[in-house]
C-alpha cells in the first residue's frame, strides 16, 4: 500500500518544517511520499527533506480545494492524506492511517483525531472557547461518522476519483470553509462510509491570535454563506434558524450562562446569519 501525505499551506514558514519533520521518521520506507501544496503566497517556502520523496507544488493564486486538487492529480497513492500545516502528527500516524484503512475495508475515508497541543486555558485563559480549533475526540474506538474535518482526514485514491474533487468554491482563499462537509455528503450519496480513527492522532497548535470573539463570529458567518453555496435551504429554513439563534442567545445571556455557551450561541447565530446573507445567491 502506498500513501500520499498532502500539505495544504499558505503563509506558515514556522509551522510547516515542524509538521512535516514529525511526519520523516515515518518516511524511509520507500511507500510514502509528501506533496505541499502550497497557494496564495507570491513565492514558495523553501523546505527540503532528505531520505524521502518531496513534492512542492506551488500557486500564487489563494485557493485551498484548488492546490488540492492538483495535488491528487500528482499523487501516486492509494491512500491520500490530508492534513493542515498547523499541526504535528503523534509517533506512528501514518501506520495508523494505513492499519485502519487496511483493518476496515467497510470505510472509504477516515476522519481522525486532533487533540491541543497545549491545554488552551492555560494558554489563552477566558478566551480559550474563541479559539476555535477543530478539535475531534470520539473516544478510543474505530465508529462510523457522518463526516471528515479536514485538518486529519484519508481517503482512497480510488474513491476521490469516483466522486470527484474539491468544490473549488469552497475553502480557504474561496468561499473560506466547508469544503470537507459538501465531500462527505458527496461520499454518502454515493454509498460510501466515514470511519472514525482514534490512533490516527495529531496535535494542533494554540495560537493566541486565533482568541478573538470578532474572528470567530466573522468566520462562522462565512461558514454559513457557504453552506448556502452547496445546500438548499429555503427562506422560511433560513429565516426560522435565525429566529431559533437569536432565542437561544437570548436565553443563554439571561440565564447567565458561561463562556462556552455563550460562544456556541454566537457560533450558531453568525452561521444563521451567514446563511440569510447566502439567500441572496
Amino acid at each position: 500500500m502506498k500513501t500520499s501525505v498532502i500539505i495544504a499551506t499558505h503563509n506558515r514558514p514556522d509551522s510547516l518544517p515542524r509538521l512535516v519533520a514529525s511526519l520523516a521518521p515515518e518516511l524511509a520506507t520507500g511507500t510514502r511520499e509528501i506533496i505541499i501544496a502550497e497557494n496564495g503566497t507570491p513565492a514558495p517556502i523553501q523546505l527540503s527533506l532528505e531520505g524521502a520523496p518531496l513534492t512542492h507544488l506551488h500557486e500564487p493564486r489563494a485557493g485551498k480545494c484548488r492546490i488540492q486538487n492538483r495535488a491528487i492529480q500528482q499523487a501516486g497513492g492509494e491512500i491520500l492524506v490530508f492534513l493542515d500545516d498547523d499541526l504535528v502528527v503523534a509517533p506512528g500516524y501514518l501506520a495508523a492511517v494505513e492499519n485502519f484503512f487496511d483493518t476496515h475495508r467497510e470505510f472509504a475515508a477516515m476522519k481522525g483525531k486532533i487533540l491541543a497541543a497545549e491545554d488552551p486555558e492555560k494558554k489563552v485563559g477566558p478566551m480559550a472557547p474563541y479559539l476555535d480549533l477543530p478539535i475531534v475526540d470520539q473516544g478510543e474506538e474505530v465508529i462510523e461518522v457522518r463526516g471528515v474535518l479536514g485538518a486529519n482526514m484519508a481517503f482512497r485514491a480510488e474513491v476521490l476519483k469516483q466522486v470527484g474533487p474539491f468544490d473549488e468554491r469552497l475553502g480557504p482563499g474561496a468561499g473560506g470553509h466547508e469544503e470537507e462537509t459538501e465531500m462527505s455528503q458527496r461520499l454518502r450519496g454515493a454509498g460510501f462510509r466515514i470511519g472514525y480513527a482514534p490512533k490516527a492522532l495529531v496535535y494542533h497548535e494554540v495560537d493566541p491570535s486565533r482568541a478573538n470573539r470578532e474572528r470567530f463570529i466573522r468566520i462562522a458567518r462565512e461558514r454559513g454563506r457557504c453552506r448556502m453555496l452547496h445546500e438548499k435551504h429555503s427562506a422560511a429554513d433560513v429565516i426560522l434558524k435565525n429566529a431559533i439563534a437569536m432565542a437561544r442567545l437570548r436565553i443563554a445571556k439571561l440565564t447567565r450562562a458561561g463562556i462556552a455557551r455563550i460562544a456556541r450561541e454566537e457560533r450558531r447565530l453568525a452561521i444563521a446569519r451567514g446563511m440569510f446573507d447566502g439567500l441572496g445567491g
